[in-house]
């Protein structure tokens, strides 16, 4: 199935391209989703102005990304989780409790899906967590885990 991507999709490309995927895949996930159109000979224009319209968020995003990225490594982010007595928290710290923390820290609202651990955070104290702002723009958030 040949189809025009709307948005961008791990693994597969970005905006404005056309790619061929199995039917069920574009079929049940992709156009549903609205992630991607059919191809048609008409949706090729549409092609130009998708590609347009992202080129020139490009530009302003990276200067912006980098603009976040620089505000976000600069707060002091304190996630407050239950732990035992050793210091073992119950269950592990979730990339939503960072997304919170980072705006209660007065820091831009960012999403949980964008941030990402090196491995699980399961214990107190400092750990850093990834920030994807862009395609080219990743913010190290270092971050605390205090007890409640």
């Amino acid at each position: 199935m040949k189809l025009i991507l709307t948005s961008t999709v791990d693994k597969l490309g970005i905006a404005g391209d056309v790619v061929e995927v199995k039917d069920g895949y574009g079929r049940n996930y992709l156009v549903p989703q609205g992630k991607a159109i059919r191809w048609t000979r008409g949706a090729e224009k549409q092609i130009e102005g998708i590609k347009r319209s992202r080129d020139a968020r490009e530009v302003r995003g990276v200067e912006h990304a980098q603009e976040i990225r620089s505000q976000l490594e600069g707060l002091t982010i304190t996630v407050a989780a239950a732990a035992s007595e050793q210091g073992h928290l119950f269950g592990s710290i979730t990339t939503n409790a960072v997304a919170v923390a980072v705006k209660k820290a007065g820091g831009p609202t960012v999403d949980k899906r964008a941030v990402s651990f090196a491995k699980p955070v399961k214990s107190l104290g400092s750990h850093t967590a990834a920030i994807k702002l862009h395609g080219a723009v990743t913010a190290h958030v270092p971050f605390e885990v205090v007890a409640k």
